[in-house]
């Protein structure tokens, strides 16, 4: 059973930064796709980037040159956000997903002030 819990968020002022983290456990192959994801109030859940296990990376056009995605093994992958602004607040889900199964985590709560 794969299990995904995230970590790091929290209230930030626009213009700060956040580190997001992303444990995967149970049964991981060595080959898969890891993403963040987001939904704010009222909204649909959106992509804000994903990495291959080879270090492929994909952002959505809002994030571009503000957040980082990154992994350090086949388990763990980060989300560094900077320059956050307003609409950045939602809850952002960690997907990890593996031979056509996906796996969501509880999600982070992450607020902008303005």
């Amino acid at each position: 059973q794969v299990q995904l819990v995230e970590s790091g968020g929290g209230l930030v002022q626009a213009g700060g930064s956040l580190r997001l983290s992303c444990a995967a456990s149970g049964g991981i192959f060595s080959i898969n796709v890891m993403g963040w994801y987001r939904q704010a109030p009222g909204k649909a859940r959106e992509l804000v980037a994903t990495i291959t296990s080879g270090g492929s990376t994909n952002y959505a056009d809002s994030v571009k040159g503000r957040f980082t995605i990154s992994r350090d093994n086949t388990k763990t992958m980060y989300l560094q956000m900077n320059s956050l602004k307003p609409e950045d607040t939602a809850v952002y889900y960690c997907k990890l997903q593996q031979y056509g199964v996906g796996y969501w985590g509880e999600g982070t709560l992450v607020t902008v002030s303005s």
